[in-house]
C-alpha cells in the first residue's frame, strides 16, 4: 500500500523519486560552484590558437587550426589566422575544441532540488536554488538545455539578462496533463477539480497544468506560449513515478493532443510528448506530435512508424541504480523495472532503424545525480561510438531545438563549430572522440567553457 500522507506538492512524482534519491537537505558540496562569470574582452573578440576541432558533425578531429569568435558568434576558422587587435588569445596547445553540450530533457527547476526542500520551501528560495544549479549546469559544459517542464521563465530571463549565470534555456513551461495523468501532482484535498475553481498548488507554481478537453488543452498551451514557451510539453501516457496512472495508460484523446499541436504550430513550434508505450506513441503520431520523449516500451512496428514519419525520438539512458530504486514507492518500483528493461531494446531499435535520436538525462530531485549529468552522456557508449554520442548531444540536439521556428529564443546554429554559429564552446583536455568518459569529469576535462562568446571558465591561465 502506498503511503500518501506525506506526499509532496508533486504527488507521486517526488514521492517515487524515479530519477533522484530523496534527501532531506542540500549539502554545501551539492551546490558548490567555483567559477564566476568572466566579462567579455573589450572588443568582444576571442581567438583560440592551435586547437583541433570536433565540429559536431564529423567522425574525426581537424588538424591544428585557429577559431575566431566575435560578438558571440564564430566568425572565422582557419590555420594561422592573423593577430586581432584587442582580442583575447587562448593558447589551445593542441587541445580539442568542441561545441558546448546540449541536454534535450532537463528540468532546471527540479533536477537538483531534493523532494523535502520542494515540499517545505517557498518559491523565492526554490528559484534561488535553481539559479545556483543553473550555474553548475553551465560549468559541467552544458551550454544549452531544453527544459521539459517547470517554472523556468524567470530563470531564463535572469540568465539572458546577465543577472545570473547559466545555460541557454528552451522552456516548455508547465507540463500539460489530463486529470490523473502523469502531470497531475495534486494533493488529495485539492480534489475534485471544478470549472472556475481554484488552481492546485502545482498549477499556481507553474509546474503543471490540468486540462480535460480540446479547448482546455488549447488554452493551457496558449498560456505557456504567452509566457515564452519554445515548445509545448504534453503528458500522453503513464509514468513510472506517478502513483495514480498505470504505465500502460493512454492519456488524453487524439482531439485533445491535436488541439495542443495546433496551438503550438500557430506559434511556429511543436509538441513534445511524454509516452512510453506503442498505443500512447501511435496516438501522439496520429495527432501530429513531432517529438516523442522516452519511448522505452516501444515495439519495432511503432518505432518504424516514428522513423517513417520523420519524428524526433528523445531517448534517455534510464537504468537501474540501487540508491534511487530503493527510494521509490512499491508502485513505482514495479513500473521502473519495465522501463529500465526497455532502455537497451529502445536504443538498439533507434540505431537499427536510423531514428532521429536526441539525447537527454531527465534527472529529477537529486543534486548528487545532477552533478553527474555528464556521466549520463558517457553511458551512451553502450550503444554508440563516442563520436555518435557527441553528435547526438551537440549537432542533432541543436537541430531539434531549431524546430521551435520563429518561437526560437536563440535563432542561429547551436551544437556545431562552424562559421556563423553561436560561440558555445568547450576546450577539452584529452580527446573525447577516443574517451567519452571525459565528459563525466568536467572539472578536470573542460579547461575553457564559453557561452555566447563569453568565457565562464578558463583554467589555462
Amino acid at each position: 500500500m502506498v503511503d500518501t500522507t506525506r506526499r509532496s506538492l508533486f504527488g507521486g512524482l517526488a514521492a517515487a523519486g524515479l530519477f533522484g534519491l530523496v534527501r532531506p537537505a542540500l549539502a554545501e558540496d551539492d551546490l558548490r560552484v567555483d567559477a564566476p562569470a568572466a566579462p567579455p574582452p573589450p572588443s568582444g573578440a576571442t581567438v583560440f590558437r592551435n586547437v583541433r576541432v570536433f565540429d559536431g558533425r564529423g567522425e574525426a578531429l581537424s588538424g591544428p587550426t585557429d577559431v575566431l569568435v566575435r560578438a558571440g558568434m564564430i566568425e572565422k576558422i582557419g590555420a594561422g589566422l592573423p593577430p586581432i587587435a584587442d582580442a583575447a588569445e587562448i593558447a589551445g596547445g593542441g587541445r580539442v575544441l568542441m561545441p558546448g553540450l546540449i541536454d534535450c530533457h532537463w528540468h532546471a527547476f527540479m533536477a537538483g532540488t531534493p523532494q523535502a526542500v520542494l515540499m517545505t520551501a517557498d518559491m523565492g528560495y526554490l528559484n534561488l536554488v535553481a539559479a545556483r544549479q543553473a550555474q553548475a549546469t553551465l560549468l559541467r559544459g552544458f551550454t544549452t538545455i531544453r527544459d521539459m517542464g517547470g517554472p523556468v521563465f524567470g530563470l531564463k530571463r535572469a540568465i539572458d539578462d546577465g543577472v545570473m549565470v547559466g545555460p541557454r534555456i528552451y522552456p516548455s513551461g508547465a507540463m500539460i496533463s489530463q486529470t490523473s495523468g502523469h502531470g497531475d501532482f495534486r494533493f488529495g484535498f485539492e480534489l475534485p477539480r471544478s470549472p472556475g475553481g481554484p488552481l492546485s498548488n502545482s498549477e499556481r507554481e507553474g509546474i503543471s497544468a490540468i486540462a480535460d478537453s480540446p479547448d482546455e488543452v488549447r488554452l493551457r498551451a496558449r498560456e505557456q506560449l504567452r509566457q515564452g514557451a519554445s515548445q509545448i510539453k504534453l503528458m500522453g501516457g503513464g509514468g513510472v513515478s506517478s502513483q495514480y496512472n498505470p504505465i500502460e495508460s493512454v492519456q488524453f484523446t487524439e482531439p485533445e493532443i491535436r488541439a495542443g499541436v495546433e496551438a503550438a504550430e500557430n506559434w511556429g513550434t511543436y509538441v513534445a510528448i511524454h509516452a512510453y508505450t506503442p498505443p500512447a506513441i501511435r496516438q501522439a503520431i496520429a495527432a501530429g506530435v513531432r517529438c516523442i520523449d522516452h519511448g522505452q516500451l516501444i515495439d519495432e512496428a511503432t518505432a518504424k512508424l516514428l522513423v517513417d514519419k520523420g519524428l524526433w525520438w528523445s531517448l534517455q539512458p534510464l537504468s537501474y541504480n540501487p540508491d534511487t530504486f530503493a527510494a521509490m514507492s512499491p508502485v513505482s518500483q514495479v513500473k521502473a523495472k519495465e522501463v529500465f528493461a526497455g532502455t537497451d531494446r529502445a536504443y538498439r531499435l533507434a540505431r537499427k532503424l536510423g531514428a532521429r535520436t536526441a539525447w537527454g538525462s531527465d534527472i529529477l530531485f537529486n543534486p548528487v545525480a545532477a552533478a553527474r549529468q555528464g556521466s549520463y552522456l558517457a553511458m551512451m557508449t553502450r550503444w554508440y561510438t563516442p563520436a555518435e554520442a557527441l553528435r547526438m548531444a551537440t549537432q542533432a540536439n541543436g537541430e531539434l531545438l531549431a524546430m521551435s521556428g520563429f518561437s526560437n529564443p536563440y535563432p542561429g546554429k547551436l551544437g556545431v563549430v562552424e562559421q556563423g554559429a553561436h560561440a558555445d564552446l568547450l576546450l577539452v583536455e584529452g580527446n573525447p572522440l577516443a574517451n567519452l568518459d571525459l565528459v563525466a569529469d568536467p572539472e578536470r576535462s573542460f579547461r575553457v567553457i564559453m557561452k555566447a562568446g563569453v568565457v565562464y571558465k578558463n583554467t589555462l591561465t
